[in-house]
C-alpha cells in the first residue's frame, strides 16, 4: 500500500512538472491571440524605426493581429530595454536594437543593460556595411594609402563619428589595433554632423552609409574608399572591401534585429523568428531595402544569439584596450 502511494507521488509529480511545457506548447498553438507590441529605442523616423514598422506591418497581415510599433526613447535605450525585460513572459512584448545597443551592454562594469543575460535573440532582420569615404583632400586614395598615412603621420588625420562608444569609433579604434595606424577620434552629436564637418573639409574621412553618401557622389564633394563588410556591396560592386585593400579579417556590419525576455516560451520565440523572416523575405521588402544598401537576413533565435554573444567579446575587447568606460 505504501509502495503504491508512493509510486502515485512520483506519478504526480511528474505530471505537475510537464504541465509548464505542455502549456508552452499550447499557447504557441494559439499564439497571437491579440495585438503584440514592439518597443524601438529611437525616435521614429529613422532605419532601425523604418524596420520594425516594415517587419510589423507584414506580422499584422500575416497574423491578422496588429503588431503595434511603441517607440520609447531616451537614456541610451535604457528606458525600452526596461520596459522588454520586466515584459509578461508570454511573447507579446518585443524589443528591436540595433548593433550599438550592443556596444551599450559591452562594458564588463557599468553597462546601461545585459542584453545576453536578460532577453533571448528572435531574429536577425537586416545587415548594413559601412562606406569608407574621405574628403578629396586627403592625402589617401585608398585604405591602404591611408593606413600607411596613420602609421608615417600618426595623429594627422582626424575621423569624425556620431558618438565617442558609437559602431563607427570603435570600428575605426578596431582598424588602429589590426594596422597600427594612428588617427585622431572627433566625436559629434549624431551621424550628420560628422558627414558635413568631412564633406566641408573640417574632417578628412569616416564612416557612412550609401544612403547618406548618395547625395554627394555624383557632385564628388566625397572619395569612395572601400565598404566594412566581408564581400562586397551588390549596389557598388566595384568598391573593394577594407579587408581586400589593406586590412585582412576586419569586418563591420550594422545590424537591426528583435529580442525578447529570456522566459518567453521557446516554442513562442521560434514562432515569432519564422513570422520576423518571412517579413523581411517579402519581395517588396527586399527590393526598398537593398536599393539603399542593405542585406535581409531573418535568422535563426540561435544563429541571432550567437551573433549578439560574439559582438559582445569583441567591443569588450576593443573597449578594454583602449580604456573607455561608458557613462
Amino acid at each position: 500500500m505504501r509502495s503504491s502511494k508512493f509510486c502515485q507521488a512520483i506519478l504526480a509529480g511528474v505530471v505537475v512538472g510537464a504541465l509548464p511545457l505542455a502549456a508552452s506548447a499550447q499557447d504557441a498553438g494559439v499564439f497571437p491571440a491579440r495585438p503584440l507590441r514592439m518597443i524601438v529605442p529611437v525616435a521614429p523616423g529613422g532605419g532601425l524605426d523604418t524596420t520594425a514598422r516594415s517587419i510589423a506591418q507584414k506580422m499584422t497581415q500575416a497574423w491578422g493581429q496588429q503588431v503595434i510599433v511603441d517607440n520609447r526613447t531616451g537614456a541610451s535605450g535604457v528606458l525600452a530595454f526596461d520596459i522588454a525585460i520586466k515584459a509578461a513572459p508570454d511573447g507579446y512584448t518585443l524589443l528591436m536594437m540595433s548593433a550599438d545597443h550592443v556596444i551599450n551592454s559591452a562594458p564588463e562594469t557599468k553597462r546601461l543593460y545585459d542584453i545576453a543575460g536578460n532577453l533571448t535573440g528572435v531574429s536577425q532582420a537586416t545587415a548594413l556595411s559601412y562606406i569608407v569615404y574621405s574628403h578629396p583632400s586627403t592625402p589617401a586614395a585608398s585604405v591602404k594609402e591611408l593606413i600607411a598615412h596613420g602609421r608615417n603621420h600618426p595623429g594627422k588625420l582626424n575621423f569624425g563619428t556620431p558618438g565617442t562608444g558609437s559602431l563607427q569609433h570603435l570600428g575605426w579604434e578596431m582598424v588602429m589595433q589590426m594596422t597600427g595606424a594612428k588617427f585622431t577620434h572627433v566625436p559629434y552629436k549624431g551621424g550628420a554632423p560628422a558627414i558635413v564637418a568631412t564633406v566641408a573639409g573640417e574632417m578628412q574621412f569616416g564612416f557612412i552609409t550609401l544612403t547618406s553618401a548618395r547625395p554627394h557622389m555624383q557632385a564628388a564633394r566625397i572619395r569612395l574608399l572601400a565598404v566594412t563588410s566581408a564581400k562586397r556591396m551588390a549596389a557598388l560592386p566595384d568598391l573593394p572591401t577594407v579587408a581586400e585593400t589593406g586590412v585582412p579579417g576586419f569586418e563591420l556590419n550594422q545590424y537591426y534585429g528583435a529580442v525578447i525576455a529570456a522566459r518567453v516560451p521557446q516554442p513562442i520565440v521560434r514562432k515569432l523568428s519564422a513570422a520576423m523572416a518571412e517579413a523581411v523575405k517579402a519581395p517588396d521588402v527586399v527590393k526598398r531595402f537593398e536599393a539603399d544598401g542593405w542585406s535581409l537576413v531573418g535568422s535563426t533565435p540561435e544563429q541571432f544569439n550567437a551573433l549578439i554573444r560574439e559582438d559582445l567579446a569583441k567591443w569588450r575587447k576593443v573597449m578594454k584596450d583602449i580604456g573607455l568606460a561608458l557613462n
